[in-house]
């Protein structure tokens, strides 16, 4: 019986490390140059909200005493204009992403808007013990939907926590460090053969949204890196 057993867990740990990278076993191809399509919420994304402009944020009253009080200078001054740059806003943001392979495991996502960058960890990767930064910690899987066994269909589901806090909105409506974000990444071509990205992002805060928050955003790819533009942080634009 013993035999039996150590062959077996031999078998299991060799089949672990043999299992395919998060690159490898991909049913997607998100990497290149994407730009964002903004037609739902324009006027929130293109042009900084007015102080008191809430509309179809689910906030609590907490959280609008906190957005009455903003005030861009005060961010300024304090160094903290990457507010509304972090994981839960930076979606909705006027932006382009340049997507790469950090690693065989590491999913990498630049912003020009702001010079953001997120990290997506596939597999047992396991977080620090570091300070909350503007991205947060993000765990990614694939989630498979095609026919067995190939399963070469599907997308890509990211998970965020451990979030700087900061601002839904450049207009001051916060989130808190207990928000947490899934999000849920689709590829698709459209009628024009251009590949886009969906993502429809499920945001939960039990201090400053009183339900979950689902959005959709949409890129387009685009064929090369003329048009992409990093520019800093800014309070006001």
């Amino acid at each position: 019986m013993k035999t039996v057993l150590l062959s077996l867990c031999v078998c299991v740990s060799g089949f672990a490390q043999n299992a395919p990278s998060a690159k490898a076993s991909a049913p997607i191809d998100p990497t290149g140059y994407w730009v964002t399509i903004i037609t739902p919420d324009w006027r929130e994304r293109m042009v900084t909200p007015a102080k008191g402009d809430y509309l179809a944020v689910p906030i609590t009253a907490a959280a609008q005493k906190i957005a009455d009080a903003w005030d861009p200078a005060k961010d300024e001054a304090a160094g903290e204009q990457c507010r509304s740059y972090g994981a839960p806003a930076i979606n909705a943001a006027p932006t382009r992403f340049h997507i790469t392979w950090q690693d065989d495991n590491t999913l990498k996502v630049e912003t020009d808007y702001g010079m953001q960058t997120r990290v997506f960890h596939f597999g047992n990767w396991k977080p620090s013990a570091a300070p909350a930064a503007w991205q947060g910690d993000s765990i990614a899987t694939w989630e498979l939907t095609g026919p067995a066994p190939a399963k070469k269909s599907g997308n890509l589901k990211v998970s965020t926590t451990h979030v700087r806090p900061g601002y839904f909105r450049k207009n001051g409506i916060p989130y808190s460090a207990n928000v947490r974000m899934t999000e849920f990444w689709d590829l698709f071509t459209d009628p024009s053969g251009t590949q886009r990205i969906m993502i429809t992002q499920q945001i939960e805060d039990p201090e400053y949204l009183y339900r979950t928050w689902i959005t959709t955003y949409n890129f387009k790819k685009e064929p090369d890196a003329s048009k992409w533009d990093p520019t800093p942080c800014s309070s006001r634009w």
